[in-house]
């Protein structure tokens, strides 16, 4: 199936649908396209029948694990609709969406009142400086208090937040607040609510306060530019009330976002940057079909039969069918096939793509996540600012089932991990593990459902092991002479060698003391291959030692029999032997930890950290009313920690790690590690 080209630009709008699960996202989207007529009848989340979640995870799950991007025509515009999850497990789905439109849609349910998620999504869309839109869903809830939750929302968000329209006949329908002066609603009159939108709007623009002060009124057909400059400035955030699952104030919403809401040119344009590091300068596109591309892949989608599928919003120039473009930095360009307008799972077929215009690139190897698509070589180092997404600390070690079906496990992975910013999987060389990370137990859990049901892959999984080190804490000295006689040629090796702690964190240094031949300088490699492989692989614990000079003063050889193997076997039997003379101690990771939670749960958080061994820094908040905690705590301590997060805040907290340093562990947890050890030994 085609259809036409992307339309004028003045007639293109683009929302994508943000906020906590179970707000009515997708079943919104549903009643938009089923009122515009881009689908026969609405879908249900329960049945497994929308368009956006056409996942079967999705469809199992019944609530949405990736963006979906629809469209529909109304008033004479392309309204581009990105469907986004509302659980923060899945929030690597929901920021990109936000790179792709000039409208934040938060969507809040009135029987849920203002959500974490809301505030989350609200912050980021102002950071990125989105006009934003709050919808306040399931407005027919028996019992909801929709004055009292307007309210919440002003309270929360600022009183820039007006009503565009209001519940009106029990909330059977809504009335427009910005185009009539007149009439009743739900919350009293209508005329009320009209004065502090027009008030709210002219206020950027003194001419229009003249008018207004001296004439009472103004036509609100003449407010369109002051009101597009009130949604850049964040100075207006409406609010518009619906139910998707009724209908009412479905019509009236997608006039809101045919003629208040902006279109490409009259929006915050994004901010590109030019060059790398430091010498990175600003810049914007130029929404003009005629110049240069640049278009920014907003999503990456890989399915097994299909392929690789680049979402992408397009900023400047126009794309077709048979050009050729750039990858960012790529020197190699790639010509385009086929040109999609997506529909959900289904791809509609495009003659061209221009500025505003978001469409999909299939099967193109050389497409990922974030990259700049251009088409020509001088704009090769151009990149948008990067997008805050919270680092994934939540980490399980993961290995195929079957032997030898490794490298399948990497290149099936290296494919997740491209459609999803918020995965990273690494191989961690002190504990030879390959550990995926995530945002949470869900996110790893669906992650798994993955594999097992779309790429028919298994893997065991396990916590990850915890990478331990052994030091000393002070001097020490011995030695060991290696000696082997049996019929023949034997092995003679005798090393003296002392032993000094360095500072935490300077690793290894080996010295050379020996004088007067007593080991002959070619065995002296050997005598460090040793040391060294007893570094690696512990003496007390079974962990590999660190920050240790070992100065080798003296030995003896024979003429004979004295060969490099000697030498290696006694420089590992002499460090080890100094080691256990050295006051040894295991040492386990420290993590720097930034905990994101609601207030009321600062007490709760404060008094797990100290109960596990951590400790509290400083603490920040907001005037959304969250809290970030500050502290460190041992790594050990925190392999269930989203899960008891989540347990003190009801689902709402996030938190970020990062390695901080390495110290002592407590006595009785050396001396269960090493217990385990010399079993293990046995």
């Amino acid at each position: 199936m085609t259809t036409s080209s992307t339309p004028s630009i003045e007639n293109i709008r683009n929302l994508c649908l943000v906020g906590p699960v179970a707000a009515g996202k997708t079943t919104l989207v549903e009643a938009l396209l089923q009122h515009t007529g881009a689908i026969g009848a609405a879908g249900s989340v329960e049945r497994g029948s929308t368009v956006s979640d056409h996942d079967p995870l999705e469809i199992k799950a019944q609530h949405s694990l990736q963006s979906a991007v629809m469209h529909a025509e109304h008033g004479g515009c392309r309204i581009h609709l990105i469907d986004t999850p509302g659980l923060p497990d899945f929030i690597g789905q929901s920021l990109p969406a936000l790179e792709a439109v000039e409208t934040a849609a938060i969507v809040i349910s009135a029987a849920a009142g203002v959500e974490p998620m809301a505030r989350r999504m609200m912050e980021h869309a102002a950071e990125r400086k989105l006009d934003r839109l709050i919808i306040v869903n399931k407005i027919d809830t028996e019992g909801a208090d929709l004055p009292a939750l307007l309210a919440d929302i002003r309270a929360a968000f600022g009183k820039e937040c007006l009503p565009l329209n209001l519940p009106d006949a029990g909330a059977a329908k809504v009335v427009d607040c910005f185009y009539n002066r007149a009439g009743h609603s739900d919350f009293g009159a209508v005329q009320d609510a009209h004065r502090a939108l027009v008030e709210q709007v002219v206020e950027v623009d003194a001419d229009f306060v003249d008018r207004y002060l001296n004439d009472g009124d103004i036509d609100p057909g003449e407010l369109h530019a002051p009101l597009e400059q009130a949604l850049r400035e964040g100075h207006l955030v409406p609010v518009c009330f619906v139910s998707a699952r009724t209908g009412a104030g479905v019509a009236e919403l997608l006039d809101v976002i045919a003629r208040l809401l902006p279109h490409p040119t009259e929006g915050n344009p994004p901010d590109f940057l030019k060059g790398e590091g430091d010498a990175a300068q600003p810049m914007h596109a130029k929404p003009d079909a005629a110049a240069h591309v640049l278009a920014h892949v907003f999503k990456v989608s890989i399915d097994p039969y299909v392929g690789k599928l680049g979402f992408v919003r397009v900023h400047q120039g126009t794309i077709t069918p048979g050009m050729l473009l750039y990858v960012g930095d790529g020197r190699k360009p790639f010509k385009v096939g086929h040109l999609y307008l997506q529909q959900g799972k289904n791809h509609v077929e495009v003659a061209s793509c221009g500025p505003g215009g978001i469409c999909a690139i299939g099967k193109v190897d050389e497409l990922y996540f974030d990259a700049v698509l251009h088409d020509a070589a001088e704009d090769d180092l151009i990149h948008l600012r990067p997008l805050p997404f919270p680092v994934p600390v939540h980490g399980i070690a993961i290995a195929p089932k079957r032997r030898g079906d490794e490298q399948r496990m990497w290149e099936i992975m290296n494919k997740l991990v491209a459609e999803d910013p918020c995965l990273l999987i690494e191989h961690v060389p002190a504990t030879n593990e390959t550990i995926a990370r995530g945002l949470g137990e869900l996110h790893l859990r669906m992650l798994l459902d993955r594999l097992r049901e779309v790429y028919k892959f298994e893997l065991d999984t396990r916590p990850p092991r915890i990478a331990y080190r052994e030091t000393i804490t002070h001097g020490a000295a011995a030695q060991y002479r290696h000696k082997k006689q049996s019929g023949g040629a034997g092995q003679f090796g005798e090393v003296h060698l002392r032993i000094e702690p360095l500072a935490r964190g300077a690793g290894f240094e080996f010295v050379d003391q020996v004088k007067g031949g007593t080991i002959p300088g070619q065995f002296m490699p050997a005598v460090e291959k040793g040391v060294r492989e007893a570094l690696t692989e512990g003496v007390i614990a079974g962990y590999p030692v660190q920050d240790v000079r070992v100065i080798v003063y003296d030995g003896k050889h024979h003429s004979v029999d004295s060969k490099e193997v000697a030498f290696a076997t006694a420089g590992k039997r002499a460090f080890q032997a100094a080691i256990r003379e050295a006051g040894p101690v295991v040492l386990e990771p420290i993590a720097r930890m930034q905990v994101t939670a609601p207030e009321s749960a600062m007490g709760a958080i404060t008094g797990d950290l100290a109960s596990r061994r951590g400790v509290v820094s400083g603490t920040d908040s907001d005037r959304l009313g969250q809290l970030t905690v500050n502290g460190e705590a041992p790594i050990a301590e925190l392999t269930d920690y989203q899960s008891r997060l989540n347990a003190m805040t009801a689902g709402q907290g996030s938190y970020a790690l990062a390695l901080s340093h390495y110290e002592a562990v407590p006595p009785a947890v050396q001396q269960q590690l090493v217990g385990q050890h010399k079993v293990q030994d046995e």
